[in-house]
């Protein structure tokens, strides 16, 4: 079973600048997903994707094994992440000569993710036998008990009535906030599906203290301290 790791890092980031290669406790914040991929001692290949030449050249210091120039029509503002994910892996097997069985890819964004947090995933996947497994974390609001839409006229309505309403959040159905931390794919489901969830794609859950997905300053800040708090362990 071969296995490549892919980690897609944009250089146009707008809510927090640069925040793919800003320090983050002492390190690039890129750097702890290259050390969680090395640590994890799960792939072939590391190969980080980028259209900033500046990032590629940290995660060179860092340990990836190939870089990859991400073409500038993949590296929009509006441009999804899956096709940039299929071009780093094209271009990897182009380059290496090798063919990989299992893709997985890491949010630079996430680094509160523990090592054995990718090996349960990878396992999840291998084990099953399944198309595809994504990360979530326990969900804070259910669509079924307290997240709410406007609809029209600005009316307020619950995103997801039940027939019989729920009284306390407790008894909804069980939901999650996907973390963006990890994606693992098979071969045929990640070039051959449009989207991630397919008929037998599995959840990974991950706890709520390692799912923070950095967007903005805020965030940045509350990965920092969690992460020096951690360090501090």
């Amino acid at each position: 079973m071969s296995r490549i790791c892919t980690i897609c890092a944009r250089g146009g980031s707008k809510g927090v600048k640069n925040k793919n290669i800003r320090d983050l406790a002492g390190r690039p914040l890129i750097a702890y997903s290259l050390e969680q991929a090395q640590a994890s001692h799960l792939f072939d290949l590391i190969a980080v994707s980028s259209d900033s030449p500046e990032i590629l050249e940290v995660a060179r210091a860092h340990g990836a094994d190939l870089l990859v120039e991400r073409p500038a029509e993949l590296a929009t503002d509006t441009a999804a992440k899956l096709p940039a994910i299929r071009h780093c892996v094209e271009e990897a097997e182009r380059i290496s000569w090798k063919r990989f069985d299992v893709m997985v890819d890491l949010d630079a964004t996430s680094p509160l993710r523990l090592v054995e947090d990718i090996q349960g995933a990878v396992k999840l996947l291998e084990n099953e036998k399944v198309s595809n497994v994504v990360t979530a974390a326990p969900a804070r609001r259910s669509p079924y008990f307290n997240l709410v839409e406007l609809g029209e006229g600005g009316v307020v309505r619950l995103s997801k009535p039940l027939e019989r309403p729920i009284i306390r959040r407790q008894d909804s159905p069980r939901c999650f906030d996907m973390n963006a931390s990890i994606y693992v794919w098979q071969r045929a489901a990640l070039f051959d599906y449009p989207t991630v969830f397919n008929a037998d794609t599995r959840l990974f859950v991950m706890p709520e203290e390692r799912s923070t997905d950095i967007d903005n300053e805020l965030d940045f800040e509350i990965v920092e301290l969690l992460m020096k708090r951690r360090n501090s362990l």
